[in-house]
């Protein structure tokens, strides 16, 4: 049996569910269910697009004492998650952070070191850290 996961929680926050889906699958496996981690993606309908809706209630899903960490696909993702973070109740919002950090890479940077234990603002580090890992030539 696996160790149960630990207290900093990642959303992922695409325009396209199956992207998001995608990663999470990825993410999943390299942590190995050490991580929590959630996705709000695509619109209503089935379509591209992002929901403040769906994403606080996905970071209310995930909201923990040790907070959550939000990754984004695109920019106007961005403006959908910062509308978000002003429907949640100050006190989750001040456990929130959101990584200006490559999506893929960003996400499986800061799901690995949530998985050692390490506290929000080392997991946010980390994701934006990513920025500059895996440059060709």
């Amino acid at each position: 049996m696996g160790r149960p996961p630990v207290s900093v929680g990642l959303l992922l926050v695409s325009h396209s569910a199956r992207l998001a889906e995608g990663l999470r699958e990825l993410v999943e496996q390299v942590v190995q269910g050490r991580v929590r981690i959630a996705v709000a993606a695509g619109s209503e309908d089935g379509g591209l697009g992002t929901s403040a809706v769906a994403i606080s209630a996905a970071v209310e899903s995930l909201a923990g004492p040790d907070g959550v960490l939000v990754l984004m696909d695109l920019g106007s993702a961005v403006l959908s998650a910062e509308t978000a973070l002003e429907l949640l109740d100050p006190a989750v919002r001040e456990r929130v952070r959101m990584a200006d950090a490559p999506f893929v890479e960003g996400a499986v940077a800061a799901a690995v070191e949530a998985s050692l234990d390490s506290g929000l603002d080392a997991v946010l580090a980390t994701a934006v850290a990513a920025r500059g890992q895996g440059k060709l030539g």
